[in-house]
């Protein structure tokens, strides 16, 4: 097992990006109010669990089906593109506001809003290209990051207000648009080969 700093790096801003933690604390602040109370340990665990697995028996589950990775990563590409769009234009096309008082912490919180589809779409294509032990690292350290937003929602809105959160969904956007040309590129190239 080699641990590259570079690879962790890039993977946890990735992950960063495509979890859009920051960018969801108005939903988050906004399902507080509604249940109450966020279990943020609980979230972050399922989040984190659901990745990982993922990150294992996802290739499994798609060659089962018969898709290889390269066509999943492409298809990733066009998800990442879309979640960029959203965030860079403000617009909505994933979200889903209904929400259960009784599964906050679950649903909609750990899945889809964090471990969604394209979280789930973006592991898979980063494990075409890095290390797997890497990958865990970054997954891991979203997972902390993510519980730290969590826990601290309300004094981060506080500090940066709603125009602050918006410029950072933005600079997230446009990395992420990079980000989904980049993956786009690389692995249309493997599957033109």
């Amino acid at each position: 097992m080699q641990l590259n700093f570079k690879e962790i790096f890039t993977a946890f801003m990735i992950l960063f990006a495509v979890i859009d933690i920051i960018g969801n604390i108005p939903i988050i602040i906004d399902l507080r109010k509604k249940v109450g109370h966020i279990q943020s340990g609980k979230a972050s665990i399922i989040a984190g669990v659901i990745m990982i697995i993922f990150l294992f028996v996802g290739k499994s589950l798609l060659s089962l089906i018969g898709i290889d990775v390269n066509s999943f990563a492409v298809a990733g590409a066009f998800v990442i593109f879309f979640i960029a769009l959203e965030m860079v234009l403000g617009i909505t096309l994933y979200k889903d506001d209904e929400h259960s008082a009784v599964t906050a912490s679950v649903f909609p919180l750990a899945f889809p809003l964090m471990a969604g589809p394209g979280t789930l779409t973006t592991l898979l294509s980063l494990r075409a290209e890095f290390a797997i032990e890497n990958i865990i690292v970054a997954v891991i350290s979203n997972v902390i990051v993510i519980y730290i937003v969590l826990k601290t929602s309300s004094k981060i809105e506080r500090i940066i207000g709603a125009n602050g959160i918006n410029i950072i969904r933005k600079i997230f956007g446009v990395i992420l648009l990079a980000i989904a040309v980049k993956l786009f590129a690389h692995n249309i190239k493997a599957l033109l080969a």
